[in-house]
């Protein structure tokens, strides 16, 4: 990995109530790089998004971003700082009563003072990076799924930030849609020079598009490494992930007692 990261994070935790979801979480993203953050549904992947942007704080440990720490941030500073960031929701988080080009128009006029004419050739050049300039005039309901996920895209690079957060940008897509995104990710990445996280539980399109990989598993990074590390390992928790395997350290419960002691028998 990089010497120069932009992002640093060391001895994360957070929970929920209760419930601890991150429990010392350690990693790097470097500059100019995709770096995919793979686990299970409910393993704190959305989470740890959430506080690199600094909508949580942590209990404990720190989120660096540009070698500065983000719940230590006043309002001004953390506003500026999204500012440089872009987000592709679960969702398409797309504006329902909105064209595709206000859409992706919306930043750039709530935070820009940037003249209308300067807006539509900005919005025009976004939607052609993602293949869907002549779409400008559609309503998000009358797009595809994957559709809205490109135009999505083109909002979150609106304002040319220097990280992208995919979080599950590949989910209920199909297959050609699926790698339509995962191509474009990895085709704007490199001709943008940003940083990109892609949040996901999908292994096969992310070892298409991606660099470096983290696997979390109950609150911690269980194994990471390059593309060629992963596809190599021969760790139990990476080959269950890899090969999709139904039997291996991730469990399919949800831990709880032996079904019998939750069962009245007899009763």
């Amino acid at each position: 990995m990089t010497p120069d990261p932009l992002v640093e994070i060391s001895g994360l935790r957070f929970a929920y109530g209760e419930r601890q979801v991150l429990r010392g979480i350690d990693l790097t993203i470097p500059r100019g790089k995709i770096v995919a953050i793979l686990g299970t549904s409910g393993s704190g992947k959305t989470t740890l998004l959430r506080l690199l942007s600094g909508q949580l704080k942590p209990a404990a440990g720190h989120v660096k971003v540009e070698g500065r720490v983000v719940h230590d941030m006043n309002d001004e500073t953390l506003y500026a700082m999204r500012r440089k960031m872009g987000m592709q929701f679960q969702v398409s988080g797309l504006f329902s009563d909105l064209p595709v080009f206000d859409n992706i128009a919306f930043p750039l006029r709530e935070l820009t003072e940037l003249p209308e004419y300067m807006i539509r050739d900005l919005v025009l050049m976004k939607l052609d990076a993602v293949g869907l300039r002549n779409a400008r005039h559609l309503m998000p309901s009358e797009l595809s799924g994957g559709m809205q996920r490109r135009v999505a895209l083109a909002r979150a690079i609106a304002l040319d930030p220097m990280l992208i957060m995919y979080d599950e940008p590949f989910s209920g897509l199909d297959p050609i849609s699926l790698n339509a995104v995962s191509t474009l990710i990895r085709r704007l990445n490199d001709a943008l020079g940003v940083t990109s996280i892609v949040v996901t539980y999908d292994v096969v399109e992310s070892l298409k598009a991606v660099d470096y990989i983290y696997f979390i598993s109950e609150g911690v990074v269980a194994a990471h490494g390059t593309v060629a590390e992963v596809n190599e390992s021969r760790e139990p928790f990476v080959r269950q992930f890899v090969d999709s395997l139904p039997d291996g350290p991730v469990a399919f419960h949800y831990p709880a007692p032996p079904l019998a002691a939750d069962l009245r028998v007899g009763g």
